[in-house]
């Protein structure tokens, strides 16, 4: 049975100061339509710009995520797209009148609450999920980060953080799925050290700070004359020290509520891809741009096997349209110039055709004899033949005329070509030919692995004595 996308049924406000501007913002959650993920909007700016949550939106990840677009940004995404993730809410339209989410209290539980009150709906289109298709790795040897995706049928996280301390010490936090984010993650706090704050302070970074919001981790002797300081620009009457080296003496909502919290964000951050993921998830010392860089990095996966999808696999031994006699009383090529063997489909806006790659070409005795491979250049020449039959299959009497090429752009080899390897090569008309000239969009492929693809400017020309095919 499959899993339907789902909105929330009514809209819900929630409204809080942004940790690090100190701005009082009011953010709605919004339904929206199916296909529409989610999206910011800046209604305190002319024209209520729309922000993508989209990896490649990304502009900073310095302290949190921020996305921009149009003109407009959103700080400190990650708590909010999180909540939603671990909510399973697939559609919502967010409006924000300021530049920076309310970081409420650290965590994403009041979020959580909100869209629990607006309550879901299921929509009538599916829900699309990306499966993992083999271990995806990504690391940072400077910071000691590692992360890889693992295929599975759920969405699992494993995640380790070690920053030296002896406070904080090595803490591990998981969830085997997304359903246990509510319970498990949803209302663990952001953290950091006392070193940090104080920095972050000192530049007027955190000017919506409240030790309510976060855990303060004590990783250095501290005197009573700095936490009478931090009291005073906190508005509190005293700060002390716990026994287990937290700031202000809150109680830990977990054991290991700093390892939840980052796998807090790691979710969040991975909304990013666009997609709800299916897979394993595990992360050694995460943060925002490594998470981000790992978003990016399965995103453009994901954008590489979908270009693949519209790429029909061929079976080579289809009755052909054109056989190797028929395309030679159409092409002036003759061997051993002569690149396709068969046209597998044509019409007047595409032309599928065969190349077999044999070893006793006459071209292997010289390019690389010892490993043999199939020149990049002749790949490209046989795609402009298949595109030449197409071109030619525009005018009553073919044979009486001939294509000449005037531009190849964009031209990439993505892998190697051997002999003993059949290439289909797809060619598509990327605008109505004009004057005879005809502009294509072509694509090599062995199986289903795409090894070649150009774009090309050919133009029909009549046959005269003193004209020659280029």
């Amino acid at each position: 049975m499959n899993v339907k996308q789902r909105t929330i049924k009514n809209p819900v406000s929630v409204s809080g100061t942004g940790l690090h501007t100190g701005e009082k913002v009011t953010m709605t959650f919004n339904p929206a339509p199916e296909n529409h993920g989610y999206k910011f909007r800046r209604v305190d700016v002319e024209g209520q710009p729309v922000i993508d949550a989209d990896a490649d939106n990304v502009t900073d990840t310095s302290r949190g995520t921020t996305i921009s677009q149009n003109g407009a940004s959103v700080s400190t995404v990650e708590h909010v797209l999180a909540s939603l993730v671990g909510m399973e809410i697939d559609n919502v339209l967010i409006d924000i009148d300021g530049p920076e989410t309310p970081i409420m209290d650290g965590s994403s539980i009041l979020f959580v609450d909100a869209l629990t009150e607006a309550g879901a709906v299921d929509q009538e289109a599916d829900r699309e999920y990306y499966h993992i298709p083999y271990n995806i790795h990504y690391s940072e040897a400077d910071r000691k980060v590692e992360m890889v995706a693992m295929p599975l049928d759920d969405y699992r996280f494993t995640c380790m953080v070690d920053y030296n301390s002896a406070v904080l010490g090595s803490q591990h936090a998981s969830i085997s799925t997304i359903g246990e984010f509510k319970k498990e993650i949803a209302s663990c706090r952001t953290f950091c050290f006392l070193h940090e704050l104080e920095m972050l302070l000192k530049h007027d970074l955190i000017k919506g700070g409240d030790l309510n919001n976060a855990i303060v981790v004590v990783d250095k002797d501290v005197d009573q004359e700095e936490l009478d300081h931090l009291a005073k620009l906190f508005n509190r009457k005293d700060i002390s020290v716990a026994p287990q080296g937290i700031l202000n003496n809150i109680e830990l909502r977990h054991q290991n509520e700093p390892a939840r919290h980052k796998l807090l964000d790691m979710i969040g951050d991975l909304a990013l891809v666009g997609v709800p993921l299916k897979g394993h998830i595990m992360a050694a010392r995460p943060g925002h741009a490594a998470n981000v860089a790992f978003a990016k990095k399965i995103k453009a996966l994901i954008k590489k096997e979908r270009g693949r999808k519209h790429l029909k696999v061929y079976d080579p031994n289809m009755k052909p349209v054109y056989d190797t006699v028929q395309i030679m009383e159409i092409l002036p090529h003759r061997q051993p110039f002569l690149m396709i063997d068969k046209i597998l489909e044509l019409s007047k806006s595409h032309v599928v055709g065969l190349k077999n790659v044999t070893m006793n070409e006459d071209l292997f005795m010289g390019h690389f004899p010892g490993s043999p491979l199939f020149p990049g250049v002749l790949q490209i020449e046989a795609m402009a033949q298949t595109g030449g039959i197409l071109v030619l299959n525009t005018v009553p009497d073919p044979e009486n005329y001939i294509t000449l090429f005037l531009k190849i752009e964009n031209a990439r080899f993505k892998d190697k070509v051997q002999p003993g390897d059949t290439v289909i090569f797809h060619c598509n008309l990327i605008a109505p030919i004009r004057r005879g000239i005809a502009q294509m969009k072509g694509v090599g492929m062995v199986g289903s692995r795409v090894v070649v693809e150009a774009e090309l400017m050919a133009q029909i020309v009549k046959k005269t004595n003193k004209t020659t095919e280029e």
